[in-house]
């Protein structure tokens, strides 16, 4: 128990949360800008970055495990994820009208 709350501390450094939101803000931004659509607004598109962010980086490390990306591999990976985040928003704000 308290190897794994060191670690999740370790991870969830402010450094790293302000990383994350960058990141996912920055995401958020570009998958809106490269899909087409509707978007949410500038929080709502940083929302929207940070869960593709953590869906893009889940795949990420099912597909190739213990790889590290770096800055710009990070931002590829969480623009990725956001960006079928929108894609799946907007088959389901269609199917709903």
């Amino acid at each position: 128990m308290i190897a794994s709350t060191l670690i999740l501390a370790a991870s969830l450094s402010p450094g790293g949360i302000i990383s994350w939101l960058i990141i996912g803000l920055v995401a958020g931004a570009i998958a809106d800008w490269i899909i087409p659509g509707k978007g949410f607004g500038l929080f709502g598109n940083m929302v929207i970055g940070l869960i593709g962010a953590f869906i893009g980086g889940f795949l990420a490390n099912v597909l190739t495990p213990n790889e590290t990306y770096g800055f710009w591999g990070s931002l590829l990976v969480a623009i990725l994820g956001a960006s079928v985040l929108f894609l799946i928003i907007g088959m389901v704000r269609k199917s709903s009208s």
